[in-house]
C-alpha cells in the first residue's frame, strides 16, 4: 500500500493552480462545517455548507482541467483534509515551498 507521502505527492500534483488551491481551501472546510452543521439538526446552514463546499471543489476543477482526486480512490476524501491543512500550515507560518523532482513528495526532496 502506498504511503501517505505518496498520497499527498499525487494530491499536490493535481492541485497546481492558484484558483484551485484557494477553492479548495474553502470548499474542504465548508464541507466539514456542514457535516458537523448536519449533525447538530441545523439541517439548511449544513446542507449549504456542504454542497456549496462540494461546488467550489467541482468548479477548482473545472478551472484546472482535471478530475477530482477521489475518482482514483476513496482514500483521497482522507488525504484532501491533510493536504488543506498542510497548504494552510505552510500559507500561516510563511514556509516557502521547497522544489521537487518528479515524483518525490513536496518538502522532502531537498532534506
Amino acid at each position: 500500500m502506498p504511503s501517505l507521502a505518496h498520497y499527498m505527492a499525487q494530491y499536490d500534483h493535481e492541485h497546481g493552480s492558484v484558483w484551485n488551491k484557494f477553492l479548495h481551501s474553502v470548499g474542504i472546510p465548508m464541507i466539514f462545517a456542514g457535516i458537523i452543521l448536519l449533525l447538530f439538526m441545523k439541517w439548511v446552514w449544513g446542507a449549504g455548507f456542504f454542497l456549496c463546499g462540494w461546488v467550489f471543489l467541482f468548479l477548482g476543477h473545472r478551472i484546472e482541467g482535471n478530475k477530482p482526486a477521489f475518482f482514483q480512490g476513496p482514500v483521497y476524501l482522507l488525504v484532501g483534509p491533510i493536504w488543506v491543512a498542510k497548504e494552510a500550515w505552510l500559507f500561516l507560518t510563511g514556509t516557502p515551498r521547497r522544489p521537487t523532482s518528479e515524483g518525490t513528495p513536496r518538502g522532502t526532496a531537498t532534506k
